[in-house]
């Protein structure tokens, strides 16, 4: 007896190395940091403000962004409490800034990205660090692309620990998109 069920092809799902393979040297250490962080501070999956954090920390081009040592050191002080515990508010939760669907399970692969272990919002903000990317013509994005991305969605954690050090993440992410001569990306992109 034949299955009368139509079989929908799968699509392949690009592991962790084809992620890498995009992402400058810099930026796979970025996703290094954040994963590493992720699963010390006991979380379920990579979010918004373990990106931000890890970026922060990592990339001179990133600190270069904000407008100056006070307002890092804010942010970088929130992102501190968050990591100690002010973040216990975050936890068994999933992030969702309503980029993407929220998966039922969080060890899912969200779709189209082979990020399993990331939170939508965060997944959206790859998939858009790596448009940006490709937008410049550039096969690699960079902790730039991925800072735009970030303070784009004016949903997630990211924002909100940007919002609560005193950043003004339109305005931080109108200043990387000069700095990189694209327009400011819009919303959720």
């Amino acid at each position: 007896m034949q299955n009368r069920t139509p079989r929908i092809p799968q699509q392949p799902v690009p592991n962790r190395a084809e992620l890498d393979a995009r992402l400058t040297v810099e930026l796979a250490a970025v996703v290094t940091g954040a994963r590493r962080r992720a699963l010390r501070d006991g979380d379920r999956q990579i979010d918004t403000a373990h990106l931000l954090h890890s970026l922060i920390e990592s990339d001179p081009a990133v600190r270069a962004a904000f407008e100056g040592g006070p307002q890092l050191a804010r942010v970088l002080g929130y992102l501190v409490q968050r990591s100690i515990g002010y973040g216990l508010r975050w936890q068994g939760s999933v992030e969702d800034s309503g980029a993407v669907p929220v998966l039922p399970d969080p060890g899912s692969v969200v779709r189209g990205t082979g990020l399993e272990g990331w939170s939508p919002s965060a997944a959206s903000a790859m998939a858009g660090a790596l448009e940006r990317a490709g937008a410049r013509g550039d096969a690699r994005a960079g902790g730039l692309d991925l800072l735009a991305a970030l303070a784009t969605d004016h949903e997630c954690r990211a924002v909100e620990v940007l919002v609560r050090g005193g950043v003004d993440a339109i305005m931080l992410a109108a200043r990387v998109a000069d700095a990189a001569g694209q327009g400011v990306p819009e919303c959720g992109s």
